[in-house]
């Protein structure tokens, strides 16, 4: 057996090797290891340690006779103690082998989360790993973003016009764009189109130049998933003067509330 070929059981969160694999890779009667094995145990528990820190029984059955045949999956600290007995080549062979094989399992299951992406070895790992950091800083840049927005809204230029329409309830862009006949999707698309506002995140964010005109009123809501993560969602719903600056521009574009139209039905 090649180095290669040794495999890394994952079982109860715990990275095993049965005895049957170091058995063949150390040239040594399967027997004759659990013999050893057995051994080992006995000393551990008469010592009152715990052996399956080292050794852990288990089964396995043969497909010729269905018979059932004792075994041991072995941690890397009882792979540990088979080496140490061992001496020569077959000794280094099987130490350098599990050892490489351990290190490689141990760093695709369980890298810590505050692992840079460029510290992992392993390609797929560190996609995945990049990938989250991508993510995250893509949030971290909505919720600057938000703020700003935010802090913008709540200290808008206010005129006298803005004094009577603040009394006003701010309504969402569905409600605008329907007084239009047209959808949410395509009122934010028009806006978007108009360099009013821009996409961030999945969130529509107006451009900084009209944040504080008054506009908007926003709400941040902070949302708990089911798997433990927290996102911050924007709640954005437009004013009076926001929607006389709509009104004016989708006029320009041709398009009127149904309630100015001579055929409201067109």
């Amino acid at each position: 057996m090649s180095m290669n070929e040794l495999t890394i059981i994952l079982k109860n969160n715990q990275l095993l090797v049965d005895s049957r694999e170091v058995a063949v890779m150390t040239e040594k009667e399967h027997s004759n290891l659990m013999r050893d094995i057995r051994g080992y145990v006995d000393i551990l528990e008469k010592s009152k340690l715990n052996s399956r820190v080292f050794f852990i029984p288990s089964t396995y059955k043969v497909e010729s006779n269905n018979k059932t045949y004792d075994c041991f999956l072995i941690t890397r600290k009882g792979c540990d103690m088979v080496a140490n007995k061992m001496t020569g080549e077959k000794g280094v062979l099987f130490t350098a082998t599990y050892v490489m094989k351990f290190a490689e399992m141990e760093q695709q299951l369980f890298i810590p989360k505050d692992t840079p992406s460029y510290m992992i070895d392993n390609r797929v790992e560190r996609a995945k790993k990049w990938i989250q950091e991508e993510e995250a800083r893509q949030e971290l840049e909505t919720k600057t973003l938000v703020l700003e927005q935010r802090v913008k809204e709540y200290e808008p230029k206010l005129t006298y016009l803005d004094q009577i329409l603040i009394s006003k309830d701010a309504v969402t862009i569905t409600q605008i764009a329907k007084d239009y006949g047209l959808s949410g999707t395509a009122l934010n698309q028009i806006l978007h189109e108009e360099k009013v506002q821009y996409k961030q995140n999945k969130q529509w964010l107006l451009y900084s130049k009209y944040q504080d005109k008054g506009y908007t009123k926003s709400q941040t809501l902070d949302i708990l998933h089911n798997n433990g993560e927290r996102t911050v969602k924007m709640n954005t719903r437009w004013t009076q003067k926001g929607r006389l600056f709509i009104h004016e521009l989708l006029g320009k574009r041709g398009i009127l509330p149904f309630m100015d139209r001579e055929n409201p039905g067109a």
